[in-house]
């Protein structure tokens, strides 16, 4: 049986084939004996071989299908940027969850069309779930069927269930705006990584609230939260595209009273 179509974004079908292709490569290594590296000299941001495998090969791909096409990857840097179509990948966005046996990461594919995000997918293909998006539309596949996904309605702080991957995202600067928001909310969660903007996308939350991320933490994601009905900016209200400090929300009308929060002195 062929499979519900809710997006006619030319490139929203290649979304499953890269996603295949990461998957293929990233699975054999998960909950299995591997070798960790550590990108910092202080502290710990950890890579492995399945995150180095999973952009390979859709870089691979790509490449093959597309030559035209830029590349910006996580692991192995950038490519043809200056091309009308980008893509933005992040092999496994949680590899802290990842090399923990936790399944809560996720392969984020982005596209990125003139410099704005157009079309995303976040793959977990341990528990066999596929969110994408292409700003217009949002759709779901995985154990519970296909079906498209939309946003809920909260608009007030009070009410509101939102994530973090952990506070200790945040800076000195940062933290007490983070907390005074957190503390007024009816729920808060962490160790999320890229699933809860798919859950927010998906209504089972309604924000999310990070700092120092990268494109390609974001970009795919973007596309996902808009489709879904959803806002997602930086915390002065700005493009995300370029990571920072990000606030993806469900309801624009808990946005905006989440920036103004996180505005005050």
């Amino acid at each position: 049986m062929s499979q519900p179509v809710f997006s006619s974004h030319a490139f929203a079908p290649f979304l499953d084939r890269l996603a295949d292709a990461a998957s293929h490569a990233i699975m054999p290594h998960f909950r299995q004996g591997f070798d960790i590296d550590n990108k910092w000299e202080t502290g710990f941001d950890p890579v492995t071989v399945a995150d180095k495998n999973g952009e390979t090969a859709m870089r691979e791909l790509i490449n093959s299908a597309h030559p035209e096409h830029g590349i910006l990857g996580e692991e192995h840097g950038p490519e043809n940027l200056d091309a009308e179509h980008v893509w933005v990948l992040d092999p496994i966005d949680g590899t802290r969850a990842f090399i923990t046996g936790l399944p809560t990461w996720g392969t984020l594919i982005g596209l990125s069309t003139d410099g704005k995000p157009s079309l995303g997918m976040m793959v977990q293909p341990y528990i066999g779930e596929r969110f994408g998006g292409d700003c217009s539309t949002a759709w779901y596949r995985g154990p519970l069927g296909t079906n498209q996904i939309r946003t809920r309605s909260c608009a007030q702080l009070e009410e509101a269930t939102i994530f973090t991957t952990t506070p200790a995202l945040f800076n000195d600067a940062e933290r007490p705006a983070y907390d005074r928001v957190e503390a007024k909310v009816q729920l808060s969660r962490y160790g999320t990584d890229c699933y809860a903007y798919c859950m927010v996308a998906a209504g089972h939350g309604d924000a999310v609230i990070e700092a120092g991320l990268q494109a390609y933490d974001i970009v795919a994601l973007v596309p996902i939260i808009e489709g879904a009905g959803g806002v997602v900016t930086t915390w002065t209200g700005g493009a995300p595209s370029e990571g920072g400090q990000i606030v993806a929300s469900g309801d624009p009308r808990l946005h905006d009273i989440i920036l103004r929060e996180l505005a005050k002195g």
